[in-house]
């Protein structure tokens, strides 16, 4: 961890705001530690416009505070919630806006509730195609006479074609 020159902002003679996000700095491999993200990710959510710019230090090193730690946890949190970058955006942003209402984000939320649950739905029809696919092929055969096989070949599982793969 460096410790870089205090920034501050002069709002009277007697007020003072100082941040510590102006006072501590780590570098991108410390800031990959603390919050187990690899540097890719972040250089990435940076080029996207999800994490704050850093500050650079006089040899180009990018230069992290506890504001950038603390809204990458955010992100990493709504990822691991598997929300579309968008929606991340999105939250960033009413974050950054904490007197509007947040009528919006609750919006947003169930509409990801809402793609979840198809999703789900939908790998539950895959699931039951695997299996009626499966038990087409017992132990013990040669692959030519594999009953997997010759449906995946013939698209032999009778409803394949209603499950929509996401990629």
């Amino acid at each position: 961890m460096k410790w870089i020159g205090l920034k501050y902002t002069l709002y009277s003679y007697y007020r003072v705001k100082i941040s510590l996000s102006d006072i501590m700095s780590i570098q991108i491999g410390e800031l990959a530690k603390r919050t187990a993200c690899s540097v890719q990710t972040i250089r990435y959510y940076e080029r996207e416009g999800l994490l704050l710019p850093p500050d650079r230090s006089s040899g180009n090193f990018r230069l992290y505070g506890e504001r950038h730690i603390e809204q990458l946890q955010f992100i990493l949190h709504c990822r691991s919630l598997d929300m579309p970058l968008n929606d991340v955006r999105t939250l960033l942003r009413y974050r950054e806006r904490p007197d509007e209402d947040c009528g919006a984000v609750n919006t947003l939320l169930d509409k990801h509730i809402e793609e979840v649950e198809r999703r789900i739905d939908a790998l539950t029809v895959l699931k039951r195609h695997l299996c009626v696919l499966r038990e087409t092929c017992s132990d013990g055969r040669a692959a030519e006479a594999c009953g997997i096989l010759q449906g995946l070949s013939d698209g032999g599982c009778a409803c394949a074609g209603d499950v929509t793969h996401p990629h």
